[in-house]
């Protein structure tokens, strides 16, 4: 069997009462929210609270300068790949143009032959 509890109901009622009035106390003994200490506390709260807004509006607005530099930066990358692959692609247009024309000139030139070998052999047989 455990140990015998002396404690009976009165002594708990008095801790009950003993709690609550220190609670009351410590309640009581509180500064009002007019006291000159309480008022700068609560100013020196709001001064803290300021400055922790403004830091992170501060936060927010350069992630969003440099979301935005990023973003041009990635723009401009863009358009100059973009520059470069339509130069690569004229060059490559004018380079087949220019192949195109110089094959044509030696078909042309290979048919001008072949007819003037033609009319070579027909002048002499005649």
């Amino acid at each position: 069997m455990g140990a015998f509890d002396y404690r009976n109901f009165d002594d708990r009622r008095q801790n009950s009462l003993n709690a609550k009035a220190a609670l009351l106390q410590k309640f009581k003994a509180r500064p009002s929210l007019d006291d000159p200490e309480m008022v700068a506390k609560a100013r020196a709260r709001a001064e803290i609270a300021k400055a922790r807004e403004d830091r992170i509006r501060e936060r927010e607005r350069a992630r969003i300068e440099a979301e935005r530099k990023a973003a041009e930066e990635k723009r401009l990358r863009e358009e100059a790949e973009l520059k470069a692959q339509i130069e690569r692609e004229e060059a490559e247009a004018a380079a087949l143009a220019a192949r195109k024309a110089q094959e044509a000139e030696e078909r042309k030139a290979a048919r001008d032959a072949r007819y003037a070998a033609r009319k070579a052999r027909v002048k002499i047989k005649r």
